[in-house]
């Protein structure tokens, strides 16, 4: 079946991507300005426009996608923020890292992922044409997908070991999401609202998780082109593929 061999090339795509930030650690705060810029692109390069597509082709109301975008924002502020207060016994006002935002924010990123292989196994129940373009896209962004996954782990004092763990779950995730198209389908109407959440936790992390971490201990320019080049870059993907 031809979505299942793609999705297993998405799985390697965004391992790859992973094994990158984990053999380039020691450069994190410049991996972190680029993968902000990355989250800000696949926002609105290619989450907002595949709404707004979704919305005009079948007459959708925008209220509740926009309460999702908004719900999904808010979500992973308030757990992010109650886990931190569970952590209060810790001195207030030193800096501190929390292993379980990484992993929180990976599970997440891995819920995308399962979503992506939902995305090529219902875009072949179309045809094979819109299949293969559809899978093209996702295998194109799952490098920087991988990226996202281990910096988050990483950047949040997770373990070498722990961040190739979730690595993994982030990459097979596609192919779980493939297969179980085989089963099932989803309305256009569920779909825009998902993208909607989805996007609210993307421009959560991004804007106030990886962004002020990239530029915590050293802002610099290259920190800053580099996020640009991220933005960029997925721009380039969207139009390209």
């Amino acid at each position: 079946m031809p979505q299942i061999l793609l999705s297993i090339a998405a799985f390697i795509s965004t391992y790859l991507g992973g094994l990158f930030v984990v053999r380039f650690k020691n450069k994190i705060n410049l991996i972190m300005g680029f993968t902000a810029g990355v989250l800000l692109g696949v926002v609105c390069f290619e989450i907002f426009p595949e709404i707004i597509s979704l919305i005009k082709e079948h007459d959708f109301e925008t209220t509740p996608i926009m309460i999702a975008l908004v719900a999904g924002f808010l979500l992973f502020h308030i757990f992010e923020k109650l886990l931190l207060i569970h952590h209060a016994h810790e001195d207030e006002y030193a800096a501190h890292k929390h292993p379980h935002v990484g992993s929180f924010s990976a599970l997440a990123l891995a819920g995308h992922s399962f979503l992506d292989g939902v995305g090529i196994g219902l875009a072949f129940q179309i045809n094979e044409a819109v299949g293969i373009l559809v899978a093209l896209a996702v295998i194109s962004h799952d490098f920087t997908d991988g990226m996202n996954t281990v910096a988050l782990m990483l950047t949040h004092n997770n373990s070498d070991k722990k961040s190739k763990l979730f690595l993994l779950l982030d990459a097979i995730a596609p192919v779980l999401g493939a297969i179980s198209t085989l089963f099932f389908s989803v309305s256009a109407h569920v779909l825009t609202i998902y993208l909607g959440f989805f996007a609210g936790f993307l421009l959560y992390i991004g804007a106030t998780d990886i962004l002020p971490e990239a530029h915590s201990s050293h802002s610099s320019y290259k920190t800053i082109l580099l996020t640009v080049a991220g933005a960029a870059l997925v721009f380039v993907i969207s139009r390209f593929v």
